[in-house]
């Protein structure tokens, strides 16, 4: 079984891969950006940058290429962004004298975001690629996934809520 460690560094850049190679390569780095990690722990540092820098080379990847989104990969994408966006949300419990409160009015920022902001400018990069067929994402983005979305408004981070109107 591999390490984190070596999920990360087994497959080459998109660049590197030959062209008929890059759609698998592709799936298999949208199931390895699934691996989630603990941002309130320090630990397994290394493993997110690795991820950090793999979301930004498939973020780069859909801006440089064209045909990237085809059917056969965006269930791939979909379980990639809904696994990384798709978590509670912890509601602040507000009671009658933490309205008065002015330390109360700072947004609690999420602490993912390094990896979240990626996630989030790919889908969006999905939603309007001209690649994306409507009809055929429509069978992949169903009504259960526009409900986790709109569920994902109560984020107290401002900068994920804008993601979420620009997306929606």
């Amino acid at each position: 079984q591999l390490s984190t460690v070596g999920v990360f560094a087994a497959l080459p850049t998109l660049r590197e891969t030959p062209v008929v190679e890059r759609a698998e390569v592709f799936r298999r780095k949208l199931g390895i950006c699934s691996i989630l990690f603990e941002f309130r722990s320090q630990t397994m540092g290394k493993e997110k940058e690795r991820k950090r820098q793999m979301l930004l080379e498939i973020v780069e990847y859909v801006n440089n290429t064209r045909n990237c989104f085809n059917e056969s990969l965006m269930q791939d994408v979909l379980n990639m962004v809904g696994a990384n966006i798709f978590r509670s949300i912890p509601i602040k419990n507000r009671g009658i004298m933490s309205l008065y409160d002015p330390e109360d009015d700072e947004p609690t920022l999420e602490g993912s975001w390094p990896h979240l902001q990626l996630v989030y400018e790919f889908f969006l990069r999905f939603v309007v690629s001209n690649d994306v067929d409507p009809k055929v994402a429509k069978r992949f983005v169903d009504a259960n996934f526009v409900l986790k979305l709109l569920e994902l408004f109560d984020s107290e981070d401002p900068r994920e809520r804008d993601y979420l109107k620009t997306i929606l």
